[in-house]
């Protein structure tokens, strides 16, 4: 659990200007490719903020608003900070049937605080890409005093664990470096708890509830290959060790599972009050 919590906390060392145009190369892909939330979580999280058409929400690093759009169908005014014009733009069209919805095209570090401005500041799996010395200090400044920071995750998508096997057989030829560990319902279990630790640890949240929502779905070969290619360590790849593997990966799902994966993973949810 440490080990994969300290990753996680790793990408927000990261230079900022990098962050910024990371994912640029595969915003479409993520688009595509991310698993949404399901439906039991968002609606438990809308009932442990107490949020209402009439709450304010600052959302911090939205991507293509894969989440955001959950809470602008419930009529939330939203503020979006988003770093990545890409996804910007992206998110733009999702969102454009919604008019209390703004996006900001900025980093929220470098975002201006508005103080005591909104009931709930949101990140969803975005919260490790930025800056640990800085995300909680501004959370808490524009939150209400009775506000709340509210933490969405949806962990890695995983097959069963004998398809793992296979699979791994063409990572160990093409890209051993970025062979994914299985890890199973337990270890995501103690993924999700840690990834909320350092809210409490900061000082200026309480330590956070957490509630795990158990996901399966299937994926065509294309979708997956559309989320790998979205995940950090993919996009780090050598663009020809990315095509050897995902080539590979392809002509084995498709011989040996129809063209086609189950996955599972698990989604949470973290709900933590200002201080």
């Amino acid at each position: 659990m440490a080990d994969s919590v300290k990753i996680f906390n790793e990408y927000s060392n990261r230079d900022l200007e990098q962050r910024k145009v990371w994912y640029t190369p595969v915003v479409e892909a993520y688009d595509r490719g991310r698993p949404r939330y399901p439906e039991a979580l968002i609606q438990r999280a809308i009932e442990a903020a107490h949020l209402s058409p009439n709450s304010t929400i600052l959302e911090v690093g939205c991507g293509s608003g894969i989440a955001t759009i959950n809470f602008a169908q419930l009529g939330c005014a939203i503020d979006a900070v988003e770093p990545n014009r890409d996804f910007c733009q992206v998110a733009a069209r999702r969102l454009a049937a919604f008019p209390k919805v703004q996006l900001f095209q900025e980093s929220f570090e470098e975002w201006q605080v508005q103080p005591q401005a909104y009931e709930i500041v949101l990140a969803a799996n975005a919260w490790h890409w930025i800056s640990s010395g800085i995300k909680y200090v501004k959370a808490s400044q524009t939150l209400r005093e009775d506000g709340s920071l509210v933490l969405l995750w949806n962990l890695t998508l995983e097959p069963s664990h004998e398809v793992h096997q296979v699979l791994n057989q063409i990572y160990q030829a093409y890209a051993p470096a970025i062979a994914p560990e299985y890890e199973g319902r337990e270890k995501q279990a103690e993924i999700a708890a840690g990834l909320g630790k350092p809210v409490g640890d900061s000082g200026l949240f309480e330590p956070p509830s957490t509630e795990i929502f158990p996901c399966e779905q299937t994926y065509s070969v294309d979708r997956y290959l559309d989320y790998l290619s979205s995940g950090s360590q993919y996009v780090a790849l050598e663009s020809q060790v990315r095509v050897n593997l995902f080539s590979g990966l392809r002509t084995a799902i498709k011989q040996q599972f129809k063209g086609e994966i189950h996955l599972f993973n698990l989604a949470a949810f973290q709900i933590a009050r200002k201080i």
